[in-house]
């Protein structure tokens, strides 16, 4: 028999609290036509994007995130010092180790919490979401801090048709905590690596030297083929997790996607046959495409905004690099 002593989790897992930040700088696509053959209307009528945000210099991976992580811990209305685990998602912070996490954990003021770093691309937010609920379901701790953040500015190559118009920065915040109620449904995840060329690093680190010629490494992909995977797969997807957690379509107040294209959320909202009443995040208008920061960053808008209440019953599902993805309904805080 053994002699360990059953872990004293709660019950349940909630988000309790969300925050983001975006950059100050506002990149309109007349910017981006100065390095690229294209248009206004071609950008705008491909992804819906018309805007995204840029950091500067100072606005690091690490800065974006304690910003939006005090913004969620303040509207979870607990102290840094109850935070007992930092999972960060991200792909743009370029040192391999330590971990960005440990550094974020040291200055928000959160003690010696668990602290690691995730590299899901753009489902990264809805795979830190489930870790984060196993925690505290477990026992290991009773409040962690997700954020999902990027500055894909720096692996953006700006001469690329394709991609130079896709990618903003900007990091968003959530604090998941007890429950006394399910608030956090199952997560429908996987991976499909016999498709992870499509969305892929140009040059690994370990191939890129300044003394050679190779450019910065970037980011690309193969649009189509990526469009068509997210579009009829993906709603099965987030049909799915709808039915894993026993919610219909019209049981639905918010759906927040991953914010990578308006063609495909439109696409999505068509297949999963979502009602008029559901408030849908659209925020790639305005902020592009940020990867993991994406959900976290729609999420935060809808409720500063009104278009979404604390209490709402949302599905959220973010899909990209791998290729990975993860879909679960949430109860919003």
């Amino acid at each position: 028999m053994s002699k360990i002593k059953p872990s004293q989790g709660a019950a349940y897992a909630r988000i309790m609290g969300v925050g983001g930040y975006r950059p100050t700088r506002v990149v309109p696509n007349e910017v981006i036509l100065e390095t690229i053959d294209s248009s206004d209307e071609w950008i705008r009528s491909r992804s819906g994007i018309a805007t995204r945000h840029w950091a500067s210099e100072e606005e690091t991976v690490a800065a974006m995130s304690i910003e939006a992580s005090g913004k969620a811990i303040a509207d979870a209305g607990i102290t840094p010092e109850q935070i007992g685990a930092v999972i960060v998602s991200t792909v743009s912070h370029f040192k391999q180790t330590p971990a960005i996490a440990t550094e974020i954990a040291h200055k928000i003021g959160a003690g010696k919490p668990a602290a690691f770093d995730i590299s899901a691309g753009c489902a990264g937010f809805g795979y830190g979401l489930t870790l984060a609920k196993g925690l505290i379901v477990e026992g290991s701790a009773e409040y962690v801090l997700v954020i999902g953040v990027e500055r894909l500015s720096d692996l953006t190559d700006l001469h690329d048709r394709a991609t130079a118009f896709l990618f903003g920065d900007g990091a968003g915040a959530v604090v998941v905590g007890p429950s006394t109620a399910p608030a956090i449904g199952p997560t429908i995840w996987g991976s499909e690596g016999d498709k992870s060329e499509t969305i892929k690093q140009t040059v690994a680190w370990d191939e890129f030297h300044a003394d050679r010629p190779e450019k910065f490494p970037a980011i690309t992909q193969e649009g189509q083929a990526v469009f068509r995977w997210a579009v009829f797969e993906m709603a099965k997807v987030a049909q799915q997790a709808l039915d894993a957690a026993g919610i219909a379509p019209e049981d639905l107040d918010v759906f927040i996607p991953h914010q990578a294209n308006m063609r495909i959320i439109d696409s999505m909202v068509k297949t999963l046959k979502l009602p008029e009443h559901v408030t849908v995040a659209r925020d790639v208008e305005t902020t592009g495409n940020t990867s993991a920061a994406s959900i976290p960053l729609a999420m935060e808008r809808l409720l500063a905004t009104g278009q979404a209440k604390s209490g709402d019953t949302a599905l959220v599902i973010g899909f990209g690099a791998g290729l990975v993805y993860a879909a679960t309904v949430v109860t919003l805080p």
